[in-house]
């Protein structure tokens, strides 16, 4: 049970960057873009630029520009119209060890977390990877800031399985931590910022099938990215620990597709998005404490789907406990 997937292409670091960037408003409709410019920014080539700016058209931020190269065709956004060569450059950077291994790490221990609980064994994780033990210890201690792997009396790393009692843990902050941040963060984001997100649930509503990557962006674009908008740092830590349960959604809607005819927390968003839209505070929260609550006993059939038809292959810096 190994992945591919390891690194982000240059080119979807670089669409990630200018995503970013157009949401902000940090570049205003009309703007001009070329692959030149994309490559000089990023220290990339012209290949993964190209690729990038492609991206962006097909997600309908940019189109073809009379002449050559592209312009932004996003909803104009609040900020300073600024040249485009006046924005800062930024690096896509070669990735470090330890971020070459971690998705893979990370995979082969929330699949397995449906089953049992596991111990991790830092110094048999660097042999088997062939990395040192800083290395190890660093992908360890991403793993503990993503909420998926603590500590035990004897300060051993173990993960904690998907138990229906620890799934009913995380659900209960949850539902009492997100709807706080919600409306931390909506008052500080304009309506067009939820106008996107609701033409993004619209079009996987109006699909006939939506990739598991796609529903693992549109959980991100809620659970994560809006919340982080709070401006409560505090808040922000104490929300991101039961949030663990994202990670372990990537595996479970890959193993899961055909659960459901079609998935059933896309309305469940949009009613919370709506809601922000049109400045029904109150009721977003509202909406995402239902949608929180009922999600919990998707999570668990999902997770007792895959515990009766997975059989993971044995890892040495693994120990079932």
């Amino acid at each position: 049970m190994h992945t591919n997937n390891r690194v982000p292409k240059l080119y979807r670091q670089a669409y990630d960057v200018l995503v970013r960037d157009i949401r902000s408003g940090a570049y205003q409709r009309g703007m001009r873009l070329s692959e030149t410019q994309i490559a000089e920014r990023f220290s990339i080539s012209r290949a993964p630029a190209r690729q990038a700016l492609q991206e962006l058209e097909r997600d309908g931020l940019v189109r073809k520009a009379e002449g050559r190269g592209y312009e932004i065709s996003d909803c104009d956004r609040l900020g300073n119209s600024q040249l485009l060569a006046e924005l800062p450059l930024a690096e896509v950077e070669p990735r470090s060890s330890w971020e070459l291994i971690y998705p893979e790490v990370e995979l082969e221990i929330v699949s397995r977390t449906a089953l049992a609980s596991w111990r991790i064994n830092e110094a048999i994780l660097a042999k088997h990877y062939g990395v040192s033990r800083t290395v190890a210890r660093d992908v360890v201690a991403r793993l503990q800031e993503r909420g998926i792997v603590r500590k035990d009396q004897s300060a051993r790393w173990y993960a904690q399985a998907l138990t229906r009692d620890h799934i009913e843990e995380l659900y209960e902050l949850r539902w009492v931590l997100e709807p706080l941040a919600l409306q931390k963060a909506a008052q500080r984001l304009p309506s067009e910022h939820f106008t996107l997100l609701r033409q993004h649930l619209e079009q996987a509503l109006d699909a006939s099938q939506v990739p598991s990557e796609t529903l693992d962006r549109l959980e991100q674009e809620l659970h994560v990215d809006l919340l982080s908008h709070c401006g409560n740092q505090a808040l922000l830590r104490a929300v991101s620990l039961p949030q663990a349960l994202l990670v372990a959604h990537h595996f479970l809607y890959r193993q899961t597709s055909d659960m459901f005819a079609s998935e059933p927390f896309l309305p469940e968003h949009l009613t919370i998005i709506q809601n922000l839209e049109q400045g029904h505070i109150a009721m977003a929260c509202d909406a995402l404490v239902h949608h929180l609550q009922v999600s919990r006993q998707r999570v668990m059939l999902r997770i007792e789907a895959v515990a009766n038809s997975i059989t993971p292959a044995a890892l040495p810096y693994l120990e079932q406990l």
